[in-house]
């Protein structure tokens, strides 16, 4: 009896076959009267191969005599089936035996070992990295290796990593990761010594050409382009094991990173030395503490604030702290801070290594904390002093600091800049703004420190300031609009000007160093710590 497989197409006509008759479906239906010897098989195959130089039409008509052979449809659809899935099956075993004779080239043909082609790849940045493993299967092989993802970067100019990626990268790296860098750099990240600000949000970037807010919102079937709160828990997964020989962190506008999830990241890299901080909604003084706690090792810490001059959180005994529990640190920026002079005096005269600060753009320094500092009081192995745009920078006490570089302090100090876009404050009132100092010796100091970079750029006479706009529109009620800066010649004054309408400074106008000139009565510098503390009890 013979057994009808069901038709693939509807059948044109029955069949009808002689008992005798020896079909296709009886041939495959018993496997053991095929060939079952590999010689054979490879025999088979190898002469099959050689009608690939037969003319199209001979191989057409071939099939289409042996399908005519079958009088039964079904079996002739079999056989069609069967040829299809063949054919797909030598193709890709092609393509597979292709890529291995490639593989096997480049092994040959490639100069160098495996050991030395992982060394190359981690030199390489995480995209090019990507790009050679893409490329054949022996870099595929050689780009797998820990070592290679020893120095992560995956800083990009607009969103396109999410957190799986990041997941990803830091699993393959294991505890060979050394360097972590997420997030949106506005640009090339600037050099040391550049004040040029990497704060950077979305919603007022003036590039959208590749970015759309459609981004933003997890789909059905597509993963965010967003870091989230969670994208650094893979260093405190697995025992702590990705991050417990980290030494670098730079983290740049992750919106969604808040102080929890960085400090519980910074739990896990008790190696950590150096740390970047730019645009995140994180608290300074809570910061702080993470790292006095989690970070002992630390030598170079960056902290550029989301929201200039908001943040005041920043207590002495945080101070204290940092300078007792972090000695090694040779690099302090704190960018866009609400700072007083006694609490940076702390920082800058208890590290006794220090080399570099930079508190740019940071509201209530006045630079009082640089008096008495340059020598065996503290601070005299800084090298570079960053005060750009500091709003309550004194003009006097500029004088002050490069009166003691002429008489010998500061030794080593080849780099300052105390350059301001609204001028600096005078000694009696701050909003009085000086442009033109005749008592700052920036000639004789130059003459002087002939090795010295002294950056002194002010706005010319007359000219029409405006405040960088501050307005996020995330913050909304916590930024408010300022109108322009507008800066009128003074004539009780040959070389400062004075503001004649409200400014940015009307936000801010205790610079919370002055001695009550107005009030009539002293504010302690400390006074912000201790109105907190009778609060709290």
């Amino acid at each position: 009896m013979h057994h009808f497989h069901p038709p693939t197409s509807m059948a044109k006509r029955p069949c009808s076959v002689p008992s005798s008759a020896v079909t296709f479906s009886t041939i495959t239906a018993n496997p053991k009267r095929l060939p079952n010897m590999n010689h054979e098989l490879d025999s088979l195959l190898q002469t099959f191969l050689c009608l690939a130089d037969s003319p199209t039409l001979s191989l057409e008509l071939s099939l289409e005599r042996i399908l005519e052979s079958f009088p039964c449809d079904a079996d002739q659809s079999l056989l069609t089936d069967r040829a299809l899935k063949f054919g797909t099956i030598l193709i890709e075993a092609a393509k597979r035996s292709a890529r291995k004779r490639s593989s096997k080239h480049n092994s040959l043909t490639w100069p160098l070992p495996s050991d030395l082609t992982i060394k190359v790849f981690s030199l390489l940045d995480t995209q090019s990295l990507c790009y050679a493993a893409a490329s054949c299967s022996m870099f595929q092989k050689c780009a797998m290796d820990p070592l290679c993802y020893a120095n992560i970067d995956l800083t990009t100019v607009v969103p396109k990593v999410n957190n799986a990626v990041v997941s990803t990268m830091i699993q393959r790296a294991g505890k060979s990761l050394q360097s972590l860098k997420l997030g949106i750099v506005p640009g090339p990240i600037s050099s040391p010594g550049s004040c040029q600000p990497l704060v950077y949000s979305i919603r007022n970037s003036l590039d959208f050409s590749n970015f759309s807010w459609n981004d933003k919102k997890t789909r059905q079937g597509k993963e965010s382009s967003i870091l989230t709160r969670s994208c650094l828990n893979p260093l405190s997964g697995e025992s702590s094991a990705a991050g417990t020989l980290l030494r670098r962190l730079h983290l740049y506008n992750i919106e969604r990173l808040d102080n929890t999830s960085l400090c519980g990241a910074l739990s896990a890299c008790p190696s950590l030395l150096d740390l970047e901080i730019v645009g995140l909604h994180v608290e300074l003084k809570q910061t702080l503490v993470s790292v006095s706690m989690n970070c002992p090792l630390i030598e170079r810490l960056f902290f550029e604030s989301s929201k200039t001059g908001r943040d005041d959180s920043l207590k002495s005994s945080t101070c204290m702290d940092l300078v007792n529990f972090c000695p090694n640190l040779t690099s302090l920026a704190l960018r866009g801070f609400k700072l007083q002079d006694c609490k940076v005096r702390i920082l800058v005269k208890g590290f006794q290594k220090l080399k570099y600060v930079d508190f740019s753009t940071s509201y209530s320094i006045t630079g009082n904390f640089l008096r008495n500092l340059g020598g065996a009081a503290g601070g005299n192995l800084l090298e570079v002093v960053i005060l750009r745009d500091c709003m309550h920078l004194k003009e006097m006490e500029v004088a002050r600091l490069l009166t003691v570089v002429l008489a010998g302090d500061y030794k080593f100090l080849r780099h300052l800049d105390i350059s301001n876009r609204e001028g600096l404050a005078s000694e009696g009132d701050w909003y009085h703004r000086c442009y033109n100092s005749s008592i700052i010796p920036i000639k004789q100091v130059l003459e002087a420190r002939p090795d010295m970079c002294l950056l002194a750029e002010f706005p010319s006479e007359g000219s029409f300031v405006e405040i960088e706009q501050m307005v996020d529109s995330d913050l909304g009620s916590d930024i408010g609009w300022h109108p322009p800066l507008i800066i009128h010649s003074s004539s009780s004054s040959d070389d400062s000007f004075f503001i004649s309408s409200e400014s940015s400074y009307t936000s801010d106008q205790s610079s919370g160093n002055e001695e009550g000139q107005d009030s009539g009565y002293v504010v302690h510098e400390e006074s912000a710590d201790e109105v907190d503390f009778l609060s709290s009890r």
